[in-house]
């Protein structure tokens, strides 16, 4: 279900991402491990169409989703870490807006927003502005609109940030459930998530794809620390204090290498960190441009313009 084929993305002399390939079958839920600065936000970026790659080709459900992005879209859900979110909207208004720009029937429309509304546990918040809600729940709003068009395959970008306790243990039940019939990719730097909720572990680091397989074959004594931490940085495994890495063990290098290709740091919040290195705020620009026009056009990609009246949160 999805495809991916010797992708790479190069910025100048930097190499953002090499010859990364991959095949994810129906019913397998896979997380994209790797260090901050690993490239895992530009390979999903290229994954469903919203950056063109230098080289290589990804496919959504037999759709390449570049030549045939519209259909590709329509099996696809995608959840950015920072989706589109009209903070003058409510959930509700979005939801709708979502679904008739993607022309979905009336009918159906309001089924779907109903379950995802239901699955999301948006209840107590569906006649609040998006810019009023809590992180948690605009991340709850953001996976309710990935979700809304019943997709085969769902993208994910830290779709776990800002959630509490509470909030994440219900996002694992419904992966769980999800991934029952649909394909998941989902990327995190959250050791213990990939544990609970994948079938498989893609890792990659500086770029490159360096372990895929089951996620009990990369694991050390019971745990994803150690295998994680050489992996990811060449050293000898470091000593288990029985807690997880903190979020940016191991990726100073990548980061670091990455901010010198020509990440602009100072472009939006937490650029550097956020965009896993999309060298540079004019990629991500063009990324974004790109995607508002395909949806104009054609109603299916999860960016849209606003209606007249609402503004689009930075």
């Amino acid at each position: 279900m999805i495809e991916a084929t010797g992708l790479s993305k190069y910025y100048g002399a930097f190499v953002a991402v090499h010859d990364i390939s991959f095949s994810i079958p129906q019913g397998q839920v896979v997380a994209f491990l790797g260090p901050n600065g690993a490239g895992k936000t530009t390979m999903m970026r290229m994954l469903t169409g919203y950056l063109a790659p230098s080289a290589g080709e990804a496919a959504i459900a037999g759709h390449d989703v570049r030549r045939d992005r519209i259909a590709a879209s329509r099996r696809l859900g995608y959840l950015p870490e920072n989706g589109p979110m009209y903070p003058d909207m409510t959930p509700l208004e979005l939801l709708r807006f979502f679904g008739e720009a993607r022309r979905m029937a009336p009918a159906l429309l309001k089924e779907r927003m109903d379950a995802v509304v239901d699955l999301c546990a948006l209840e107590l918040v569906t006649g609040k502005p998006i810019g009023k809600l809590s992180r948690g729940y605009r991340q709850r709003v953001g996976m309710a609109q990935a979700l809304l068009h019943d997709p085969d395959v769902l993208i994910m970008d830290e779709p776990t940030a800002g959630l509490d306790p509470n909030q994440i243990r219900q996002f694992r039940e419904n992966i769980q459930r999800l991934g029952r019939t649909k394909t998941l990719l989902i990327s995190t730097h959250i050791l213990h998530e990939a544990d609970a909720v994948a079938d498989r572990v893609l890792l990659v680091n500086s770029g490159r794809l360096v372990f895929d397989g089951p996620v009990e074959e990369l694991k050390e004594d019971g745990s994803l620390e150690q295998p994680f931490y050489r992996l990811t940085t060449g050293g000898a495994p470091a000593a288990s204090n029985g807690s997880e890495p903190d979020a940016h063990a191991g990726s100073a290098g990548g980061e670091s290498g990455e901010a010198a290709a020509g990440t602009d740091s100072a472009a939006g919040t937490d650029s550097a960190e956020k965009t896993d290195g999309d060298a540079g705020a004019a990629a991500t620009e063009a990324a974004d441009s790109e995607a508002r026009e395909t949806a104009a056009d054609a109603g299916e990609t999860g960016v849209v313009e606003p209606p007249a009246g609402s503004s689009s949160e930075a």
